[in-house]
């Protein structure tokens, strides 16, 4: 635990400007980003007396062991910045909203040549129009089947339009009149593309423009006697109006604009947002967020828009991608809406507006409703996020108050300094000791963190892999901290500016294993114990605890002791240590099936200069066998169609062939 005062900054060395501000920790990992108006009156609460701050953060000043700044010139630039390291460093005492369930999106591939429709998850993607989110994919696929009759674009996979393009024939979408097929070249690419923008602009809720076409075609269709013609605009229009429908009014002004609603207490906290576009609810989305920092409701607010729309690509950089329409507004295309409806308005309202109005491209207010339908429809979101925080209560009863009490025991049995933030669990797996792969796993506050978990091919003394699992832990150990050692002396320790500053980007990259655990569990006895604490020992590793867990009594091994710890059967921090050991295992298994499928469909030809498929098939085809391949000669190689004499002495090199 750091004392603040050691790395307090010098009186008159903060300025008394806008920036942000990074602490971090003695391993140089960045563990908090805030923003100011006045660096130094921000930063000097952080360095009162620790009894004055609040407890979370007061851990967070003494985790630390460094603290430093960046200037910039306005607040406008300050959140944009925040909102980019803490995506870029993942803090772990910042807030964190996370999506309670993937929600699946309506995506357009605007940005291929020929735009494609289709439901996504996950990361957006640059050059695509989405919508919603909805909350079953299921209600995307019903929408998008109504609209196919009016905008018949692109649905297939790349493959299937690849193979359709092949053949000449397209699929059977084509055949009824649900795709412009493309493929074939029925539509050329420009008039697709004019298709799938349509599809958007419909989504986006410009309804009555399509309604009013359909309505035209159809009235002129029926004066020129053409009855089949206008049967099919009129069941067109049909299929319009039930996909409209679909959505009921919720404002009738027409209004495009997010609504947020918190529920929540001291520890977590629940938001909910409905995204009205035309006045209709076109998708609602959800998170549940721990509150490790310490903020008032109007900081939790203004964190929440920078994560919902920091993603956004800026306007001027939106109309640089390009649309086949030019004449169409930048601020009509964009996520951002005209009105953001708050439960509080943030604490810099005006710099919120003036970011999300650049991201937009034209005004954008953002307001706590006071009366009418949007106050009414801002309670039903509320309710919305009550419910949700409910059932996140129900599902994860206690599990704050779990996961802090098994860490403590944890502390407790093992006689640790303080509470293990980041633990790593390792494990091997192997069959009659060939494809041996090591895992990693890694658990920060008692919970994964799947983006660190790692993969070790087990090589061995001799490169053929380790003589036994003690050997491969001790190889695996090995590797992972002397990679730790070589990535903190190439990061070295932050250094500061002029006056404390430091510049927006660092000169080094955090390594993939630059920062230590407070403790390593391996999964195994005394032996495997003993094979870990020795590499660490060879090392000069002396700062890291180090256990592990056996399977056949659950016992708790610590390096040099004759009895195991034993920890209370149903206790936390029992459970906590199974299921990491239980999670290094299942990925030490995946990584193990992996390299065993792939040695399986490897040949010793594989990787032979100038040797392809064709010419390896051709020698297998000859021979009969790699085995047989070994004992012919180099002269008997080259004489296999095909194979010359360059490509036959490499061959002969790779298996060891001696000439005759």
């Amino acid at each position: 635990m750091a004392d603040p005062s050691t790395y307090r900054p010098r009186p008159g060395q903060v300025p008394d400007s806008p920036g942000v501000y990074r602490f971090r920790d003695e391993h140089g990992r960045v563990i908090y980003v805030g923003k100011a108006k006045s660096l130094r009156s921000r930063l000097s609460n952080y360095f009162q007396d620790l009894s004055a701050l609040h407890p979370r953060t007061q851990q967070m000043v003494t985790t630390a062991a460094s603290v430093e700044w960046t200037v910039v010139g306005t607040e406008v630039e300050a959140l944009a910045l925040e909102y980019s390291w803490i995506k870029e460093y993942d803090p772990r005492f910042n807030v964190k909203y996370r999506d309670d369930k993937s929600y699946p999106y309506l995506a357009v591939t605007l940005g291929e040549e020929i735009p494609r429709v289709q439901v996504m998850r996950g990361k957006k993607r640059p050059g695509t129009r989405y919508f919603g989110p909805y909350g079953h994919a299921w209600a995307i696929r019903e929408t998008v089947d109504l609209l196919l009759r009016v905008f018949p674009v692109r649905t297939c996979s790349s493959g299937v339009y690849r193979r359709a393009q092949q053949a000449g024939r397209p699929c059977l979408l084509g055949y009824i009149d649900k795709c412009s097929a493309p493929c074939v070249g029925r539509i050329s690419p420009d008039a697709h593309h004019a298709l799938a923008e349509d599809f958007c602009d419909f989504m986006a809720g410009d309804t009555q423009k399509f309604v009013r076409r359909l309505e035209k075609e159809m009235a002129r269709a029926s004066q020129n006697l053409e009855f089949e013609l206008a049967a099919k605009l009129r069941d067109d229009l049909g299929a319009l109006t039930r996909a409209t429908e679909k959505n009921a009014v919720v404002l009738g002004d027409g209004t495009d604009a997010d609504v947020f609603a918190m529920s929540g207490d001291e520890l977590e906290a629940a938001v909910q947002v409905f995204h009205v576009r035309g006045g209709r609810i076109r998708g609602q989305r959800g998170w549940v967020v721990e509150k490790v920092e310490d903020l008032q409701e109007a900081d939790l607010v203004e964190h929440l828009l920078q994560q919902v729309y920091g993603e956004e690509a800026p306007a001027v950089e939106r109309a640089s991608q390009g649309s086949s329409r030019p004449e169409r507004s930048v601020a009509a295309t964009s996520p951002v809406p005209r009105e953001v409806l708050v439960p509080v308005l943030p604490a810099d309202v005006e710099q919120v507006e003036a970011w999300l109005s650049g991201l937009r491209g034209s005004k954008v207010r953002v307001r706590v409703p006071q009366r009418g339908d949007k106050k009414a429809l801002a309670q039903t979101v509320l309710r919305n996020a009550e419910q949700a925080l409910a059932l996140h209560r129900t599902k994860r009863a206690g599990d704050l108050t779990t996961r802090s009490q098994a860490l403590q025991e944890i502390t407790d049995a093992l006689g640790l300094d303080s509470a293990p933030l980041r633990i790593e669990c390792y494990d091997i797996s192997t069959t009659q000791g060939t494809y041996q792969v090591g895992s990693m796993v890694v658990f920060e506050d008692g919970l994964p963190r799947k983006s660190e978990y790692r993969h070790f091919s087990v090589r061995g003394e001799d490169g053929d892999g380790a003589r036994d699992d003690t050997a491969a832990i001790h190889e695996v150990l090995t590797r992972r901290f002397r990679r730790y050692l070589e990535d903190s002396a190439r990061m070295g320790t932050p250094e500061l500016g002029a006056g404390g500053e430091v510049p927006a980007t660092d000169g080094h990259a955090p390594g993939r294993f630059a920062y230590p655990p407070q403790l390593v569990v391996v999964d195994g006895g005394p032996p495997q114990v003993a094979a870990a604490a020795r590499a660490m020992l060879e090392l000069g590793v002396d700062d890291v605890a180090l256990c592990g867990l056996a399977k056949r009594l659950e016992e708790v091994w610590l390096p040099g002791d004759e009895h195991p710890v034993i920890l209370r059967r149903g206790s936390q921090g029992l459970y906590l240590l199974q299921r990491v050991r239980d999670e290094a295992h299942r990925f030490a298994l995946r990584g193990h099936r992996t390299r065993r499928s792939a040695g399986m469909t490897t040949s010793a030809l594989d990787g032979v200069p100038g040797l392809g498929p064709t010419r390896a098939a051709a020698l297998l085809d000859h021979f009969g066998s790699v085995a047989r391949l070994r004992q012919a000669s180099v002269e008997d190689i080259a004489a296999v169609k095909g194979i010359g004499p360059a490509t036959a002495a490499a061959v002969a090199e790779a298996l060891g062939v001696g000439a005759r």
